[in-house]
């Protein structure tokens, strides 16, 4: 498998595949950069890109939901002059391969007569798959209730239906006394502070399996979430792991008051009537695993890329100095040596956000934006410039910030540990709009 394919240079296409943070401002540069008789492709299977980050509070909070679904009306920032040849499909991606990809079906009224579409280049910007809290792709969202739901559930990716979604967790977490919150990242963390914010008569217990919450950032956001969950009166368990076979639907147990009872790994048994498991976050990457399983790192699931995205079957050689740095001491010449490209490097199919193995970067919104701008850049110039120095990704430092209730939160930027008391109940969903290609004045500048 492998071999660095190259481009056919018949077709003058670029394929978007995921239009979140990384995907949509990747679009936006290809849009600017292409010559007028190069096609741009932008494919999701939603009719709108889920900004992830204020779900968690929406899934809590009613009378927000809309503000979480933002359409790919304007998305290549062409407003009234837009291309025929750049087009939006919502579609599911069924398979990738170095020169085409297939969709699950046809759109001939756009030119695109089967389910294959040839392409130049693709950018890869699938993401992750949700734990079930925020899958609006996986299980019915009120399945946690007690039975009486007669009407089947079904999701299509449309923003009605995500809305729905949202208004259907809240009337779970509203209907459960007690709630078990397990993980200590920051989905987990800005559940149990919402949870609590929201109805502080509730019972919140948050599980972590490690001393330390938020690992990868520094012990002093650890300690200002651990004091505002006491002042909460949030019930903290650090140190012991979830036994997940205690929550095979298959095997549940529940005590007299109908609430589940699942298990620590040290044997720790907990009840709660609802249990929100904030973990198991997978990158979608089975489609580039079943094109060559070698550009896959079997340690975590994630895509080998180069500093310049594009997706390889090895990992640079500066990535291996830093895997063997953390084990045992290297030579400065061999932990600073340069990445170079390997004889597999796909060198047309590019990787970035959350399903790239990218140099230590943490899986983040800011973080896909950048990779999305570099790999973007990157095929811009193969195509009018072939032959110039591509672009390099290099990681800022971790940079995280964390509502901790309706108006707290603490951050971490630049190694820099702070809090801030100026939150609002809808986290300024707004804002985030403008990088869609659409003003956000006042709230209606959001309905549907």
């Amino acid at each position: 498998m492998g071999g660095g394919n190259s481009p056919s240079g018949q077709t003058k296409t670029v394929v978007v595949l995921g239009v979140a943070y990384g995907g949509t401002k990747a679009t936006q540069v290809l849009a600017a950069g292409l010559p007028d008789d190069w096609r741009l492709i932008v494919i999701d299977r939603n009719s709108h890109s889920n900004h992830v980050y204020v779900m968690p509070r929406f899934a809590v909070l009613p009378g927000h939901e809309y503000k979480s679904f933002i359409p790919y009306t304007n998305v290549f920032l062409d407003g009234e002059n837009k291309k025929s040849n750049h087009i939006v499909l919502k579609t599911t991606v069924k398979a990738i391969r170095p020169n085409h990809i297939t969709i699950s079906e046809a759109f001939p009224e756009l030119g695109i007569p089967c389910t294959d579409i040839a392409f130049d280049y693709a950018i890869y910007a699938l993401g992750a798959h949700l734990p079930a809290p925020l899958d609006l792709w996986g299980k019915d969202p009120r399945d946690t209730l007690k039975p009486g739901n007669e009407k089947v559930w079904t999701y299509n990716g449309l923003k009605s239906e995500g809305m729905a979604w949202l208004q259907e967790r809240q009337k779970v977490i509203e209907a459960s006394p007690t709630v078990l919150v397990v993980g200590g990242g920051a989905l987990g963390i800005q559940f149990a502070t919402d949870i609590k914010a929201v109805h502080p008569e509730k019972k919140v217990t948050l599980l972590h399996s490690r001393k330390q919450l938020l690992p990868r950032f520094d012990q002093a956001m650890h300690d200002e979430i651990r004091k505002t969950m006491e002042l909460q009166d949030i019930e903290l368990i650090l140190g012991e792991r979830l036994d997940l076979s205690t929550t095979d639907e298959n095997q549940k147990v529940v005590n007299a008051q109908g609430q589940r009872i699942v298990r620590t790994e040290k044997g720790r048994e907990l009840a709660a009537d609802l249990l929100l498991l904030c973990t198991g976050q997978k990158p979608n990457t089975q489609m580039l695993e079943a094109m060559d399983p070698a550009t896959i790192n079997p340690t975590n699931g994630l895509a080998y890329v180069q500093r310049t995205m594009q997706v390889t079957t090895a990992p640079p050689v500066e990535s291996l100095a830093a895997d063997l740095e953390a084990s045992v001491s290297v030579s400065e010449t061999a932990s600073s040596s340069k990445a170079v490209n390997a004889p597999y490097t796909y060198s047309n199919i590019f990787a970035v956000g959350d399903v790239a193995d990218a140099f230590g970067a943490i899986p983040a919104g800011h973080t896909a934006y950048y990779q999305g701008i570099v790999a973007a850049n990157n095929i811009v110039k193969l195509v009018t410039k072939p032959g110039e120095k591509l672009e390099e990704y290099t990681p800022g430092e971790p940079a995280i910030k964390v509502s901790l209730g309706l108006t707290k939160g603490v951050y971490q930027v630049e190694g820099n540990v702070g809090t801030k008391d100026d939150g609002v109940p809808d986290l300024h969903a707004g804002a985030i709009w403008s990088l869609f290609g659409i003003k956000v004045e006042k709230d209606e500048d959001m309905f549907p």
